[in-house]
C-alpha cells in the first residue's frame, strides 16, 4: 500500500528504553504497511542510546520509519523537563514545517503538550495516547509531594493541561477500562471525543508458549535447580513495586517449599533486593538476579513456576496496564498480583490465571501459598487462550488502525 498519510510520533520515552522497544517500535512497525510514515521524536539516555542506537535505527531504516532522537536530561529535577519540553516543542515545529504531518500521536502528556501547539498552529490531528494519569502518578509516586508550594503548583499546572489535551484532542487512548470510566466521569471530558481502551500488548512470536522442556532449559541457563520451587518476578525494583511484600510472600513460600529460589529479571541495582532481605528472615542464597535483554527475558522468565507482581494500589494506577502482566501470562505462566491496577484483577480471574490478593496480610500470604499446588497445575495453553486475543500485538495493532483511519480516514 502506498503511504498516504504523514504522523508525527512524540514520545519523552526513548527508542532504546525497555518501552520503546516492546510499547512502540512494534505498533508503528505493524501500521507502517497500511499507509501510514511514521516520523518518531524521541528522548534518549545516553547510556543506553550509545549501546543501542545502532539496533533501533537498524530497525527503524528495515521498516520505512524516520527517527528523530534528542538527548534527555535529568538536571536539575525539575526545570530539566521544562528544558526538554522546550527543546522538544522547537524540534517537532521544525520537523512539521518540513514534512507537514496530518497528525501527531503523543505518547502521554509532554508528547501531548507538542500535539496541542501543532494542532494550533498548523491544524495538525492530535491523537491523545494518554497512558496513564501522569500528573497524578507524580503526585502518588512522591516525586511531586503536596507539602511543597512549587509542586502543588506543577501539580495543578498539569491537571489544567491535562483538561486541554482531553478538550482539544481527536482521539484519546487509554490503557484499561477502569482508566475509560475514571475519565468519562470528570467534569473536563468531552464525551464527543471518542476514548478507546488499548492495553500493553505483547509480541506472542516473542513470548512463546512455555512448556516443560522450555522450564528445565531456563533453569539450566541460569543454573537454578531443576526440581525447586521457582518464583520470579520481572521488571524494575522500587517506585510503584512493592519489594517488601513480594518478599514477605516468598518468605511464607520457603515455609512450605524449603529449596524455593526467589528469580529477579531486572535491570536495577541487585542491593536494592539483597539490602532487604534480613528484614524478612531471608538469605542472598535465597535469590537469584539477573539482567536480561530483550531477547533473553522470554527464555528467563520460563525458568520459573509462578511469576509475581505487587503494585501499589493508589488513584493513578487505575490507568495502569503493566506490560509484564500481559507477557508473563502470553507465555501460560500462572501469576501472583495484588488489586486496585487498572484491570489486573478482572483479567487475572477471567482468565483463570492466578491468584490477587486484596490486602496483604498473614491471611493473604497463606491463601497465595495454598493456591500454589492449583497453579502449578494449570495448563500453559489454557492460560494462553484465554488472554492471547485481548494481549496480541496483531489486536492492538488492529485498534490502533480502526483508531487511525477515524481519526485520519481510510
Amino acid at each position: 500500500m502506498s503511504v498516504n498519510k504523514k504522523v508525527l510520533y512524540i514520545t519523552y520515552d526513548g527508542m532504546t528504553d525497555p518501552l520503546g522497544q516492546s510499547q512502540v517500535l512494534p505498533y508503528l512497525i505493524g501500521l507502517r504497511p497500511y499507509g501510514y510514515d511514521f516520523t518518531i521524536l524521541s528522548f534518549e539516555k545516553k547510556d543506553r542510546f550509545a549501546k543501542l542506537s545502532p539496533v533501533i535505527q537498524k530497525i527503524c531504516d528495515e521498516n520505512g520509519i524516520r527517527w528523530v532522537p534528542m538527548s534527555f536530561t535529568s538536571k536539575p529535577p525539575l526545570l530539566s523537563k521544562f528544558y526538554d519540553a522546550v527543546r522538544i516543542k522547537r524540534k517537532a515545529i521544525a520537523l512539521t514545517r518540513k514534512y507537514g504531518f496530518d497528525m501527531s500521536h503523543c505518547r502521554s502528556y509532554i508528547g501531548a503538550d507538542v500535539g496541542m501547539t501543532l494542532k494550533k498552529k498548523f491544524g495538525t490531528k492530535l491523537f491523545f495516547d494518554m497512558r496513564g494519569f501522569w500528573a497524578d502518578e507524580k503526585k502518588d509516586g512522591g516525586s511531586w509531594p503536596q507539602s511543597s508550594f512549587i509542586f502543588r503548583q506543577v501539580y495543578q499546572y498539569y491537571k489544567k493541561k491535562e483538561a486541554a489535551y482531553l478538550k482539544h484532542a481527536d482521539q484519546i487512548i487509554s490503557l484499561t477500562q477502569a482508566g475509560k470510566k475514571e475519565i468519562s466521569s470528570w467534569t473536563v471530558y468531552d464525551a464527543s471525543v471518542p476514548i478507546n481502551v488499548i492495553p500493553c500488548c505483547a509480541d506472542t512470536k516473542l513470548f512463546s508458549l512455555t512448556g516443560p522442556d522450555q522450564k528445565q532449559a531456563g533453569r539450566a541457563l541460569l543454573g537454578l535447580p531443576a526440581d525447586a520451587f521457582i518464583l520470579s518476578y520481572l521488571g524494575s525494583v522500587g517506585a510503584w513495586y512493592m519489594l517488601d511484600e513480594m518478599l514477605e510472600l516468598f518468605s511464607y513460600i520457603k515455609q512450605r517449599y524449603t529449596g524455593a529460589r526467589f528469580l529477579f529479571i531486572t535491570h536495577s541495582d541487585p542491593n536494592m533486593v539483597l539490602d532487604r532481605l534480613a528484614a524478612h528472615g531471608l538469605e542472598p542464597a535465597d535469590m537469584h538476579i539477573v539482567s536480561a535483554g530483550r531477547q533473553e527475558v522470554a527464555p528467563f522468565v520460563k525458568a520459573s513456576d509462578v511469576n509475581v507482581s505487587f503494585i501499589q494500589p493508589v488513584y493513578s494506577k487505575l490507568s495502569s496496564s503493566p506490560t509484564k502482566l500481559g507477557e508473563v501470562l502470553v507465555m501460560g505462566i500462572p501469576v501472583i498480583s495484588n488489586s486496585g491496577v487498572g484491570d489486573v484483577k478482572q483479567i487475572i480471574e477471567d482468565a483463570d490465571a492466578g491468584v490477587v490478593l486484596d490486602t496483604f496480610t498473614d491471611a493473604d500470604y497463606r491463601k497465595a501459598v495454598d493456591a500454589i499446588p492449583g497453579l502449578m497445575n494449570k495448563k500453559p495453553a489454557d492460560i494462553r487462550s484465554a488472554v492471547e486475543e485481548m494481549y496480541s500485538l496483531e489486536t492492538g495493532v488492529r485498534s490502533y488502525l480502526s483508531c487511525y483511519q477515524r481519526v485520519l480516514g481510510k
